[in-house]
């Protein structure tokens, strides 16, 4: 009796041990599952998020882009004394059409609009002469869209070559910086160090434009002090 006692203890002990190796197993592939899952999914969203920024600035560039600045004149026609309100109205409705930009991108580019158009007007600026510069920081001298003032070249098109590095990524938010494809050109440097910085957001599934550096908001408004 004493036999059988130890014998079913020690078969016992064996069966569970076999169980915890089972489910320690068991554990370690589901965590291992859950880890690649992630990766895999970082890696669509790093993708999605790069063939965005690339739709962007080529449709930026395109003709079916808007005019950033819709600007009203005196009416003598020499200075420029605001925006035209109703074609800001329009522009906002084809950056909703476009459905590359977030709610949060159409309404700061709405603000900044806005924000000029009432500084313009109450003279907060120096007088913007008709084919000069802005006398306010948005859209001064260097294209907000890309931060730059010209391309690193022409051919192939340089907007479907831009690569990206993360800053930060989760499932619905992420910063991010564009960087233009060297192809293995011979660029200059200064292309290969230039980056700028954007932010992306998921509205309904779909990654979206939130925010780009050429567009924000509190240097955009500034009075220009060149």
């Amino acid at each position: 009796m004493k036999t059988t006692r130890i014998l079913t203890l020690i078969l016992g002990l064996i069966f569970l041990s076999c169980n915890q190796n089972s489910s320690a197993a068991k554990t370690k592939t589901t965590i291992e599952q859950t880890k690649n899952l992630q990766q895999g999914d970082s890696l669509k969203d790093k993708e999605a998020i790069r063939n965005l920024i690339r739709q962007t600035l080529k449709w930026a560039d395109s003709e079916n882009s808007i005019e950033l600045l819709p600007v009203l004149t005196d009416s003598q026609g020499s200075a420029y004394i605001g925006f035209d309100l109703s074609k800001h109205k329009s522009n906002l409705d084809k950056f909703r059409l476009t459905d590359l930009f977030a709610i949060e991108f159409v309404e700061n580019y709405n603000q900044i609009i806005l924000t000029l158009d009432k500084k313009l007007r109450n003279r907060e600026f120096e007088e913007w002469l008709v084919g000069d510069l802005p006398t306010f920081r948005f859209a001064n001298g260097a294209n907000p869209w890309c931060n730059c003032q010209d391309i690193p070249y022409d051919n192939p098109n340089p907007w479907d070559y831009v690569e990206i590095e993360i800053i930060e990524l989760n499932d619905d938010k992420a910063e991010l910086i564009w960087k233009w494809g060297s192809l293995n050109l011979n660029m200059d440097s200064s292309w290969k160090e230039f980056s700028d910085r954007f932010r992306s957001v998921k509205e309904n599934g779909i990654w979206k434009i939130s925010y780009l550096q050429g567009f924000d908001f509190e240097e955009a408004t500034k009075k220009d002090e060149l």
